[in-house]
């Protein structure tokens, strides 16, 4: 049978060995996807999978902890919460933006905890 309507059953084992096929120095995907009679994008689907089994798209969002404990309870010094527009705690450091804060400066200290 060939075309469309046939549905083959592939192992992870034969998956990997097309997949390395396609990792080889000049390999070229389209030839490999043609002598095992599968699109190329199915060997791409593959990699993805096996090689990159992350579900989760990486969004560039985090996660976002509301604290609702009572000032007075916090250990860390107080702040006029009127001052601070957001409150970013990254790598145990705590960066207080203020409303009116540049764009740039923002980024830029952003940016300088990631390193």
């Amino acid at each position: 049978m060939t075309g469309v309507e046939r549905r083959r059953t592939w192992t992870d084992d034969q998956k990997l060995e097309l997949i390395e096929a396609t990792l080889e120095p000049g390999a070229n995907v389209s030839e490999i996807a043609r002598a095992a009679d599968i699109a190329p994008a199915q060997l791409y689907r593959w990699r993805k999978e096996l090689l990159d089994p992350d579900p989760e798209p990486e969004s560039g969002f985090v996660p976002v902890l509301v604290d609702d404990t009572p000032e007075r309870l916090r250990a860390e010094p107080t702040v006029d919460i009127g001052s601070v527009a957001i409150e970013i705690e990254i790598a145990g450091a705590v960066v207080r933006i203020a409303p009116h804060a540049p764009p740039a400066l923002v980024t830029a200290a952003l940016q300088g905890l990631r390193a």
